[in-house]
Order: structure tokens, then C-alpha cells, then sequence
């Protein structure tokens, strides 16, 4: 079976997706890619279930795939919204991978959920410059409206930060609705 088209993954259960997923070696690969994007689609407890178990792993690619799935699950409606946060909250307090937490950040950004700020706000001084890009990312999403200024003085300073890409971000946010 050909594994890397959607009309053959849609026909997987979810622990064939997420053993597709954790199979292909590129974070960023289409392979995983479309096997998330299958299990986005479903928005089904399963699904949330095993995401979030996902996100209690040992290491750190399925840590990472948890909260690609969680990111966009049942997108538009979200299904699971709140315990999605509560997840992703507990994942920006705790974790200390740097590749976990930015797919902590870029899933605030999806979820576009203002009670995300304050997580998003910590994580905007990490030290880690890829850090730092997630929290750029997902500011302009979360900053509520009107905007939380907090939130505003974190992009205004993420604007200003010594990593190019960072700063690129943070500035495109400020001058985007």
C-alpha cells in the first residue's frame, strides 16, 4: 500500500497514522505531514486521546508529534479547545526541549486562543533563539482583542531580538491585524 497519499491514509486507524508519523525521520517531512493532516481531520476523542498521551512521551519525536496533532485538531471547530490548552500550558511550563517547545508555540499559534498568552509571554526570553521564533509566531495570534498590551511589549521585543528570523517575525506580527 502506498502510504504517502491522503486517499490511502484515510483509510488507516490512528495508531497506523502516528506509527506513518513517528516512521518518518523529517520533522518537517510530507509523509508525516499527510498523516498529521489525516488526524487533524478526524478531531475524534481517539485521536485527542492518543495525542495527548503522545505529548507524555519519553522522546522527544513523539513529545513533538503530540502537539503537531493537538495544534489543528478538529480545526475549524476544535472539539477539544480546553484540554488542548491544558496540555499545551503544562508542556510550556515543564518541558525543556527545545524542538518541544517550539511546536508547543506554533500549536498556540494554530489554536489562536488569547488564554495561551501568559505561556506564550514566558517563553518569548528563552534563551534559545528557535524558541523564541515559535513565540514570535504565535503572539500575533493570541494577543486577543483589543491586544493584551503585555503581549504587545513581548512582540515589541522579540522585534528587537539579536536572531534576524526572530526579529523578522515579531515585526511582521506587529504590522499584521
Amino acid at each position: 500500500m502506498n502510504a504517502d497519499t491522503p486517499h490511502t491514509l484515510t483509510s488507516r486507524t490512528v495508531g497506523e497514522l502516528i506509527a506513518i508519523a513517528l516512521a518518518d525521520d523529517d520533522p518537517d517531512g510530507p509523509i508525516r505531514w499527510k498523516a498529521v493532516g489525516v488526524l487533524h481531520g478526524r478531531g475524534d476523542l481517539e485521536t485527542f486521546t492518543e495525542a495527548r498521551r503522545l505529548c507524555a512521551g519519553d522522546h522527544r519525536a513523539e513529545r513533538v508529534l503530540g502537539v503537531d496533532i493537538l495544534g489543528e485538531l478538529g480545526a475549524p471547530q476544535r472539539p477539544f479547545i480546553d484540554k488542548t490548552l491544558s496540555v499545551l500550558r503544562y508542556l510550556a511550563a515543564c518541558e525543556e526541549d527545545v524542538r518541544v517547545l517550539h511546536a508547543v508555540l506554533i500549536a498556540f499559534g494554530h489554536l489562536r486562543d488569547p488564554r495561551a498568552l501568559p505561556s506564550v509571554i514566558e517563553l518569548a526570553t528563552h534563551p534559545d533563539a528557535t524558541v523564541r521564533y515559535g513565540a514570535a509566531y504565535a503572539l500575533s495570534h493570541v494577543l486577543g482583542r483589543p491586544p493584551d498590551p503585555a503581549g504587545l511589549a513581548a512582540l515589541r521585543r522579540l522585534a528587537r531580538d539579536p536572531d534576524d528570523d526572530v526579529a523578522d517575525w515579531a515585526a511582521l506580527g506587529l504590522i499584521l491585524p
